[in-house]
């Protein structure tokens, strides 16, 4: 790493931060066909519908998923390949993507979509396993994933890393503090990810939902319908996933909130220092 790579989040700028340009091969929505995808947390949810999709586009998916059972329907129904991956473990990831690379020779796209809610704040209710348990998902999962799937994608000339975090990753969450400090650490992640993994070719997205209709909600699915807080269709949430294959960007993290155009969030850029 070069002064300029240390150092670059930190330069003085006015206005809204611009995310470095993507590389060029790279997959996009009009090119799924005979691409290899990898979707962690795609037994079910917003991972099941975007391994549906991907497939609908011609790609072929290996559906990664602690739910032995749901990975093998979820990939029986089209067509792909189920791994049992604990995202925890960096053994499951990397076995994972090998699976990908001797199944069909080639790695393109990763979708690092595992995760987990805590139920817990850091008072009272703090509980030391579910915290950990949350961590090791939502923040580790990526981590490990990233780095399982970037030799496979170095070795294809290149790919997109796309990570699931939140909208709890750009604002507060004062309900599950732990879940955004997560989602948050995601967000940062990819970020800075994004223009350093430009030069091999690899472009890096954050997938950024507000409350979906899937099974992570569980109890406050009902909270959120009586307070009259919209909830997103996994429909929305799939199509801004297809939407950001297509950014020109890289190291961003696009929103998706019901009744708003899904697009990269507009980071302003943080005051540097002074000589």
């Amino acid at each position: 790493m070069n002064e300029i790579d240390l150092i670059s989040g930190l330069v003085p700028a006015t206005g809204e931060e611009r995310p470095a340009p993507a590389p060029s091969n790279v997959v996009r929505s009009d090119r799924l066909d005979g691409k290899v995808a990898l979707v962690t947390g795609g037994a079910g949810g917003i991972g099941a519908a975007v391994a549906r999709r991907l497939a609908e586009g011609g790609a072929r998916v290996v559906v990664a998923d602690i739910d032995d059972a749901g990975a093998a329907e979820v990939a029986g129904e089209i067509g792909g390949t189920a791994a049992r991956c604990d995202v925890r473990r960096p053994a499951d990831s990397e076995k994972a993507v090998a699976l990908a690379v001797e199944r069909y020779g080639r790695l393109d796209l990763a979708f690092l979509n595992a995760g987990v809610t805590t139920g817990c704040g850091l008072g009272d209710d703090f509980d030391l396993e579910r915290y950990r348990l949350a961590m090791s998902v939502n923040l580790d999962g990526v981590v490990f994933g990233v780095r399982a799937a970037t030799p496979a994608l170095r070795a294809a000339g290149g790919g997109t890393i796309v990570a699931t975090s939140s909208m709890a990753g750009i604002v507060g969450i004062p309900a599950d503090p732990i879940y955004a400090a997560g989602k948050h650490a995601v967000v940062g992640l990819v970020r800075s990810l994004g223009p350093a993994l430009a030069r091999a070719g690899i472009k890096v997205q954050a997938l950024c939902p507000s409350f979906a209709d899937t099974p992570i909600l569980g109890g406050g699915k009902a909270v959120l319908e009586e307070m009259g807080f919209p909830i997103l269709p996994v429909s929305a949430v799939t199509e801004a996933f297809i939407r950001l294959l297509d950014s020109d960007g890289t190291g961003e993290c696009w929103f998706v909130v019901p009744g708003r155009e899904s697009a990269p969030f507009e980071f302003r850029r943080a005051p540097g220092p002074r000589a």
